[in-house]
């Protein structure tokens, strides 16, 4: 093979014979795979170049190749006698000396550098016998820098260097969608806290993003960049009040809310009497078509006049005819929720009769009652100035909602759902996340809408409502936006311990990732298969890095990278306890549980 070599090339060797960073040269090429043969001469595995000292073959790092003017760019994926070429291996395992003091790596080719501007990709390829060096911190600047000062955020440093900032490219995060993946314990609150704050920071005068915050974690790392919505809010702490109006939801999600099924017959009936009292308010205002309104149709009605007039009916009693109603026993008020009463239907078969045309669902409507006076479904039922009259006016309605959520004059809005009922969770946070993407949808013309200020919604605990196989609002949503969202400004960041709970179709559409520490086995694989091809080898260090350090892969970065984030000065809510400093702290007083238990009650935490 050398004798076809250019003659000048042991020149060459010779000149670069005491280069330090000269490690090897290539062996093989199989696509963008290169398996690179270490010189058997090399004194270190860990050289001292201009005063930095390096390792050779860590799983992740980098090494480049020397093309001309050019320099190819790749990654370790392997090291030791498994990144052999195969037939070397055979050879090996049957006669061990072949190897004759060699060690073996084998890199993935991921960008190209000419000049000072490196590129992802790469348009030639090496061949066998180029000369494999180290990437000194020099290179790394070139390979992590060139970002955009405006449209990038920092968030941490390399681990490869940390004197090298860990940069991402804010708009393919957020238009391209990303994911944040995680096991307890690996950093993954603080580090969307991290990614949160670097956009908060930016000097834009219209940023917006949402967060869905199930646990009510970042309400105190994102303090004075963030308004805060949850149910029973704190005024003085300048939370607000959290309205999710009734009448926005799909008549679907409505009717799940309450408790007891209803037979298809039934819910078209009681479909018709939403769609007859939307109609009616929509006829009162202007510039509505009336063919167009349907039962999920974000138009207010009153939920009260609607149990009233159902359950009126099937309570009814008649004379002997069946046309003649008997006369009320008592009167009741829709606003109290208290049911007209008729003389009761006569045992033996006389008058008076009951409603033959009724259709059977007291029973759904003694459910639906008793929610509608459950104090913990205020927000939705009777949220303050969006809870419609009788007559189905409302003091406010939907635009002056989304003013609230995104007109505070903060860059983050979080919607802490940390005190909504555990059985409706789900229906919420998917029937918000519904509202707010159609509202978009409909409005992408419009200044507000995503093509003209472009929205991130942050999904923490996404496994929660967005479970594989589950045919639920929240997951038809997201999946919309996950597939849809790009064309209108709508952007998503999922947040996740369980990725192998997720709907792949959704975590195939985030075009980054950032892979923290795991160690289920089940939830690497769906991260591998998440990953391009060639990084998914990758996969096998997640269990082993630190708190904090992730594998950021995808559109966000230039080049994949192990990134280690930065620490949030003010901890989540879901940090750890540190047992062995506060229990350094006195006894407290035993009252404390008085306390505890009278908040229990009152369902606050105040």
């Amino acid at each position: 093979m050398d004798c076809h070599r250019p003659k000048t090339l042991p020149v060459l060797r010779i000149n670069m014979k005491h280069n330090p960073t000269h490690i090897g040269e290539v062996e093989s090429v199989s696509g963008n795979s290169v398996t690179i043969k270490m010189l058997g001469s090399y004194p270190s595995n860990m050289p001292i170049i201009d005063g930095t000292v390096y390792r050779i073959g860590q799983i992740g790092s980098f090494l480049k190749i020397p093309l001309g003017y050019a320099n190819l760019y790749g990654l370790i994926t392997q090291a030791g006698v498994l990144a052999m070429p195969e037939s070397l291996l055979i050879a090996y395992k049957e006669t061990p000396s072949v190897v004759d003091g060699h060690r073996w790596l084998k890199m993935i080719l991921v960008g190209e550098q000419v000049g000072s501007y490196f590129e992802r990709g790469v348009l030639q390829s090496p061949t066998s016998g180029d000369q494999v060096h180290l990437v000194t911190n020099e290179d790394l600047r070139i390979v992590y820098g060139g970002y955009n000062v405006q449209s990038s955020i920092v968030i941490g440093n390399q681990s490869a260097s940390e004197g090298l900032a860990a940069q991402l490219d804010m708009d393919k995060l957020i238009s391209r969608h990303c994911a944040i993946l995680g096991a307890t314990g690996s950093g993954k609150s603080n580090a969307v806290s991290i990614v949160v704050k670097a956009i908060a920071d930016k000097p834009f005068q219209s940023t917006r993003v949402l967060m869905i915050d199930p646990h009510g974690e970042y309400a105190s790392s994102l303090s004075g960049q963030c308004c805060v919505f949850r149910v029973g809010a704190n005024a003085e702490a300048g939370d607000k009040e959290l309205c999710v109006p009734f009448w926005a939801l799909p008549f679907k999600e409505l009717m799940a809310i309450f408790p007891g099924k209803l037979s298809d017959q039934n819910e078209d009936y009681i479909r018709e009497k939403v769609l007859d009292m939307k109609r009616s308010w929509a006829s009162e205002s202007t510039g509505l078509r009336e063919e167009a309104i349907t039962a999920d149709s974000p138009i207010p009605f009153s939920i009260k006049q609607l149990w009233f007039d159902l359950d009126n009916f099937e309570r009814m009693t008649f004379r002997k005819d069946r046309e003649t109603l008997f006369e009320l026993v008592e009167e009741g008020d829709a606003a109290l929720l208290k049911s007209n009463r008729y003389p009761p239907a006569a045992p033996g078969g006389g008058e008076p009769f009951l409603n033959n045309r009724a259709k059977g669902i007291l029973g759904f409507l003694d459910g639906m009652r008793s929610r509608l006076f459950d104090q913990r479904y205020r927000f939705l039922f009777d949220p303050e100035n969006y809870c419609p009259d009788l007559k189905g006016q409302a003091p406010n309605d939907l635009p002056s909602l989304f003013a609230s959520w995104f007109g505070q004059g903060f860059p983050v809005s979080i919607l802490d759902l940390s005190a909504i009922p555990s059985d409706i969770m789900q229906a919420i946070s998917g029937s918000i996340l519904k509202i707010i993407y159609d509202a978009l949808y409909w409005g992408q013309n419009t200044l507000v809408g995503g093509k003209k200020q472009p929205l991130l919604i942050v999904l923490d605990e996404a496994h929660a409502y967005l479970k594989a196989g589950e045919d639920s609002i929240s997951s038809r949503t997201v999946q919309a936006i996950a597939k849809e969202g790009r064309k209108y400004g709508v952007g998503m960041l999922l947040v996740t311990q369980r990725p192998s709970e997720l709907d792949e179709t959704v975590l195939s559409q985030c075009g980054s990732i950032i892979a923290l520490r795991m160690t289920n086995t089940k939830d690497k694989g769906h991260v591998s298969s998440a990953m391009q091809d060639e990084l998914r080898e990758m996969a096998d260090v997640l269990s082993s890095l630190r708190t904090g350090e992730a594998i950021v892969s995808g559109e966000a970065v230039r080049i994949p990278s192990r990134v280690k984030f930065f620490q949030t000065n003010n901890a989540t809510k879901s940090a750890d306890p540190i047992a062995s400093k506060l229990w350094e702290n006195p006894c407290p007083d035993m009252l404390e549980y008085e306390t505890s238990i009278r908040n229990w009650r009152n369902q606050t935490f105040s």
